[in-house]
C-alpha cells in the first residue's frame, strides 16, 4: 500500500482543480493542510508536510502544485529514504518567495519530475528547467499551459496519472539496479564461500573440463539462487 501526499500551493485546490480530481482517483491519497492558505510562510508548510511523512507507511509520492512544490521539495529533502516520487506540477519561482536559499541545490535523491509551461506567470521557463536540473529531475514543458491549474482549464487530467505511473516504474528500475549493483559486488565474496575463487586451472582429465570443487560449488551457487539443480544421468551419457 502506497501513500500520495497533495499538496495545494496558494488558496489551496478547489473543487475544479485537477489535483482534487487526481485525489478521488488514487487509492491512499492524503491531503496536506495548511494553517493559512493565503500565507505563503515556507517553514510552517514545509512542517505539515514533513509531519505527514512521518505519519505515512509504504511507498510515499508527492503530488504538489505551485509553492506547494516548494514546502514539498523541502519537506521531503529530510526524508530522502522514504520518499519514491515526487510530480512537482508548475511550481512557484523561489526567488519572489525570498526562499530559494533555504530549498536544496543537490539532486533530490529519488525520482522527480517538473512540470511547467511557456507562459506560467510564477515561473518562467528557464528558472523552472534550472531547478530541474539541479534537483536532477525530469523537466516536461507543456507549452502555453498558464499556471497548469483550474483557471488554465486543467480540471480533469489523466496526464498527472501516467506521470505518476513514470514516476512508480522509474522507482522500481532504480531498486532494481541498485540490487543488481549489490549482487555484483558481493559476487566475489560469493565464489570464494564457494570455492570457486582463485582455483587451479583444470585439466584435460577433469570430467568436463571441470574439477569436482568447481562442479560442487557451481550447483551450491545455482541452489542459492533458486535453482534447481539434479545430478547429471551417466547411465545415458554412458549409453553413448
Amino acid at each position: 500500500m502506497s501513500t500520495t501526499l497533495i499538496v495545494p500551493g496558494l488558496r489551496s485546490s478547489g473543487p475544479t482543480h485537477w489535483q482534487t480530481w487526481l485525489e478521488s482517483r488514487v487509492t491512499g491519497s492524503i491531503r496536506i493542510s495548511q494553517r493559512d492558505w493565503n500565507d505563503p510562510h515556507l517553514p510552517d508548510w514545509s512542517a505539515r508536510v514533513r509531519s505527514e511523512i512521518k505519519r505515512a507507511t509504504g511507498r510515499i509520492f508527492i503530488v504538489a502544485h505551485s509553492f506547494g512544490a516548494l514546502a514539498a521539495v523541502q519537506a521531503a529533502s529530510d526524508h530522502v529514504e522514504r520518499i519514491t516520487g515526487a510530480l512537482l506540477v508548475a511550481p512557484a519561482d523561489p526567488e519572489e518567495f525570498g526562499v530559494a536559499e533555504f530549498l536544496p541545490t543537490k539532486p533530490l535523491g529519488f525520482p522527480a519530475i517538473v512540470v511547467a509551461s511557456t507562459n506560467d506567470p510564477w515561473m518562467e521557463l528557464d528558472r523552472a528547467g534550472y531547478w530541474a536540473a539541479l534537483w536532477q529531475a525530469e523537466l516536461i514543458n507543456l507549452g502555453n499551459a498558464g499556471h497548469i491549474n483550474a483557471e488554465s482549464g486543467f480540471g480533469p487530467w489523466p496526464e498527472a496519472l501516467a506521470f505518476l505511473e513514470r514516476l512508480r516504474r522509474a522507482a522500481e528500475f532504480r531498486v532494481a539496479s541498485e540490487r543488481l549493483a549489490a549482487f555484483n559486488l558481493s559476487r566475489p565474496q560469493r565464489l570464494r564461500r564457494h570455492g570457486l575463487a582463485r582455483q587451479r586451472a583444470p585439466a584435460a582429465s577433469d570430467a568436463g573440463g571441470l574439477i569436482p570443487q568447481d562442479i560442487k560449488g557451481a550447483a551450491t551457487l545455482l541452489r542459492d539462487a533458486g535453482w534447481t539443480v539434479r545430478a547429471p544421468n551417466v547411465h545415458a551419457r554412458g549409453a553413448t
